[in-house]
């Protein structure tokens, strides 16, 4: 056996928990024997399929060999992944892709043409129904590209992978070494495709990490653990993160774990999953400030919605919605990105996002630690699209505007003295969490070091919720 196709093998082996790999064809090799085919051996058909477990988990896994005609899709090759869909879709259990191809094998031309749709059939009709997981870890180009993008999840190793549709040298104006737009640093920060980047060891332990707090599929409700975390630990420093929530978001979860998902993209946006009492709960939070791994602030933003920062919510909380994980978001913004090039995409952004809180049925909590101004709050999962439990902080602002800003439209021309006591008078009765909690827009007031427990026992009042939707085939937004 070859280095590298030890290499595809092996990263399996570090994927899977000890000894659990089992291997399923292994003896497939590619039918094709034109264009000096029939000289090369292709042992695998340049893929290892089989499945094992992650943590007890059972997974199904393909890894492709670089060493077997770089990799390449071809007929038999394709057939080898769609039947592990078949199984994976038959018992219920997630598929993940390691990924290191040339992509479209030419010599089997309109055979690996309909190879590489065969695939991306089987993927479409697992959405939703089983996780879909890929990791790239060497060249991943053309249509091969579509792969990773129509799983659920996908990682990317630091330094040596390659995802692209056209390769930078072939974008008019531009080169590798000016930008290079198949690096996993593009991808993740300005194309928002890529999760997680890291080296292959911290790889393989984030996507183990990831399938435990996933379901099987779409059908399994036995996605729990038993909780050693105090379900009652108040979160002393809890109002201090208002800035950045995704440490708010780890002080709240059980044993203060967080898996932040797409951390590069959009980050005025926040997206990941959490445990509480057990059971994983899906994290949308607006933030502004970013701070590093020495308590340093290295990024801020306004409390506003991005258009950026919508499509990657609206996405996670389709994930969520489809394999019945409740969601909780924390909600901060007071209005728009004002840009030219944001107002290209910000209403239609928006509305996914607010079609996709809307439009799920799972178990939705809306924590509001910070301003709810507007049709933006309307759109973070606010009670009027069917948030099920509204909790706000006591400074909490809530209403239609700044007070202040309010009363300079309302009172235009008045003396600074009468805006001053116009804006108090506004903010105590249209922008205050009592205020809108008199309106039965909120539902508890609560200091925020107890929010952990709230929102706890929210998430165990609705345990049993079942809500219907017209019947229809699907949405449009």
């Amino acid at each position: 056996m070859s280095t590298t196709s030890t290499l595809a093998s092996n990263r399996i082996q570090s994927l899977l928990d000890e000894s659990s790999f089992v291997e399923i064809g292994a003896l497939v090799t590619a039918r094709a024997t034109d264009f000096n085919l029939k000289q090369n051996e292709t042992p695998s058909d340049g893929v290892v399929t089989g499945y094992g477990v992650i943590n007890g988990n059972l997974v199904y896994v393909y890894s492709q060999d670089a060493s077997v005609l770089n990799g390449s899709v071809g007929e038999m090759h394709a057939k080898k992944i769609t039947r592990l869909y078949d199984l994976a879709m038959k018992t219920g259990a997630p598929v993940i892709g390691l990924i290191d191809s040339a992509g479209l094998r030419l010599q089997e031309a309109t055979d690996a043409m309909n190879a590489f749709g065969e695939i991306y059939l089987k993927q479409t009709m697992a959405s939703g129904v089983i996780p879909q997981i890929t990791a790239i870890f060497g060249s991943c180009g053309g249509g091969l590209a579509i792969m990773p993008t129509l799983t659920d999840f996908t990682f990317m190793e630091a330094t040596k992978a390659k995802l692209f549709v056209n390769s930078p040298n072939a974008l008019d104006g531009n080169n590798a070494d000016k930008c290079n737009t198949a690096s996993a640093d593009f991808q993740s920060k300005e194309c928002g495709i890529i999760d997680v980047v890291a080296d292959e060891a911290t790889i393989f332990a984030q996507i183990r990490e990831l399938v435990s707090l996933l379901p099987g599929n779409n059908e399994d409700d036995s996605c729990y653990d038993e909780c050693t975390d105090d379900l009652n630990r108040a979160c002393a420093e809890l109002a201090n993160c208002v800035g950045d929530t995704s440490i708010a978001l780890s002080n709240i979860a059980d044993n203060n774990m967080f898996f932040e998902v797409k951390a590069a993209y959009a980050q005025e946006m926040v997206t990941g999953f959490i445990k509480l009492n057990g059971v994983t709960v899906g994290c949308v939070a607006n933030r502004t400030e970013v701070y590093n791994a020495d308590g340093e602030v290295e990024a801020k933003f306004d409390a506003v919605l991005t258009a950026k920062g919508c499509e990657k919510a609206a996405e996670f909380v389709e994930f969520c919605d489809a394999f019945n994980i409740p969601v909780l978001s924390l909600t901060n913004v007071k209005g728009y990105e004002a840009t030219m090039c944001s107002e290209k995409r910000i209403a239609k952004a928006v509305a996914k996002l607010t079609y996709a809180f809307a439009n799920a049925t799972v178990p939705k909590v809306n924590v509001i630690i910070g301003k709810a101004l507007g049709s933006a709050y309307v759109a973070m999962n606010s009670k009027a699209i069917g948030a099920d439990i509204t909790i706000a902080w006591p400074d909490a602002e809530i209403g239609a505007m700044d007070a202040t800003l309010a009363a300079k439209i309302m009172y235009d021309g008045q003396s600074a003295d009468v805006l001053k006591e116009k804006a108090a008078e506004y903010a105590a009765l249209q922008t205050s969490a009592t205020g809108a909690a008199k309106r039965g827009y909120v539902d508890q007031i609560i200091e925020a070091a107890d929010t952990r427990k709230y929102v706890i026992g929210a998430f165990e009042m609705l345990f049993t919720k079942r809500e219907e939707r017209p019947s229809k085939k699907h949405g449009t937004v």
